[in-house]
């Protein structure tokens, strides 16, 4: 019998790829990954009117999910536990408002008077605003620049007005029938994602990245909304100490604007500087309430947070800044709010699929 020769696979050995082709092949990556997040930005820009108020119900929702959990463990439905959650996130809401209501009728009933007291306080600042003024027009003259003109509408349309408020109210709906559903099957979604996960260890990242979002994203938010409330209240206290009328109207508005890290202090600083035209006589009187806001806000940013919620949670500032322009920039207010939540889920992710991240 013949004996049986053994026929060797012929390998091919393909030339290496030159530096060219290597550079080609990477730039052809890139650019399909910068077409990718352009297609997400324009879709996110685009989805607004659907995608805000989801988003925003899917991370109140999270900020909630221990308390809907404890529910369920005293034995309530999820149905009735994500119930409870939607009921007492409105009653919040509602409360907040009801305080507001009175001493903010009061400023805007007042607010021309206010506004006239204002413009005679703003006339002391007449001479630099001058200077700033003619420097201004020596750099334009230095530079050739034209003059320019703006027009400016005056009032908001009834028709306006008619069309803006059935589509807020659908936003509204839709975000709080998203966070009852998102809080009542989130179990539910859960098991779904990880059921379509292929491999124990892809199951296993995947598991990790809902653990330590739910976590992250329920510890900061209910963390700083602590936080905000007590800085709300000493804010409150310590411009009542100096004499600003309505002192917890102000220092409710503060706990709010808190949440809007970097944009909103700046934003109560520029309140309380005319709060404190409106109030005290002279320039260095009207600096007296944001300096009051300044010196609290110092002591909550520096000690009180980093001590609460932990140097592990604490975010880089240019990336935090960047979430915020980024988020601002495509949803407005609502972007603002869940621009530190989607970085925390964003981090989450990221410490998961890319190991050793977060050393």
């Amino acid at each position: 019998m013949p004996k049986s020769s053994s026929v060797r696979p012929t390998v091919v050995r393909l030339p290496p790829k030159s530096n060219v082709e290597l550079m080609l092949a990477r730039g052809s990556q890139l650019g399909a990954i910068l077409l990718g997040l352009l297609a997400l930005v324009i879709a996110l820009e685009q989805g607004e009117f659907l995608l805000a108020p989801v988003a925003l119900a899917i991370v109140i929702g999270l900020m909630f999910g221990p308390v809907a959990t404890r529910l369920e463990r005293r034995g309530l439905p999820k149905g009735l536990s994500a119930l409870a959650v939607t009921v007492l996130f409105v009653f919040i809401v509602l409360v907040f408002v009801a305080v507001l209501a009175a001493p903010l009728a009061m400023w805007l009933d007042r607010l021309p008077q206010f506004w006239t007291m204002l413009q005679e306080r703003l006339s002391e600042l007449k001479q630099p605003l001058e200077f700033i003024k003619g420097l201004r027009d020596q750099i334009k003259g230095a530079m050739g620049a034209e003059g320019f003109t703006v027009s400016v509408e005056e009032g908001l349309p009834v028709e306006s007005v008619a069309l803006v408020a059935p589509a807020i109210g659908a936003q509204i709906l839709l975000f709080l029938a998203s966070l009852y559903f998102f809080v009542a099957t989130r179990d539910q979604t859960r098991t779904a994602v990880l059921r379509m996960c292929i491999g124990r260890r892809l199951r296993w990242r995947v598991a990790h990245i809902f653990r330590d979002v739910e976590w992250m994203v329920s510890r900061y938010l209910l963390s700083i909304t602590a936080i905000n409330v007590g800085l709300g209240v000493t804010v409150g206290v310590a411009l009542w100490a100096v004499g600003v009328p309505q002192p917890f109207l102000w220092g409710a508005l503060a706990g709010f604007l808190n949440f809007v890290v970097f944009i909103g202090p700046a934003a109560m600083i520029v309140v309380l500087f005319g709060v404190g035209l409106v109030t005290y006589d002279g320039i260095a009187g009207a600096l007296v309430p944001p300096l009051v806001y300044c010196a609290v806000n110092l002591v909550e940013s520096q000690f009180v947070t980093p001590m609460v919620i932990g140097r592990t949670m604490t975010l880089n500032p240019f990336v935090v800044l960047l979430a915020l322009a980024f988020w601002i920039w495509i949803w407005g207010p609502i972007g603002g709010f869940i621009a530190i939540p989607a970085l925390l889920i964003t981090y989450a992710i990221a410490r998961n699929t890319m190991p050793g991240i977060d050393r």
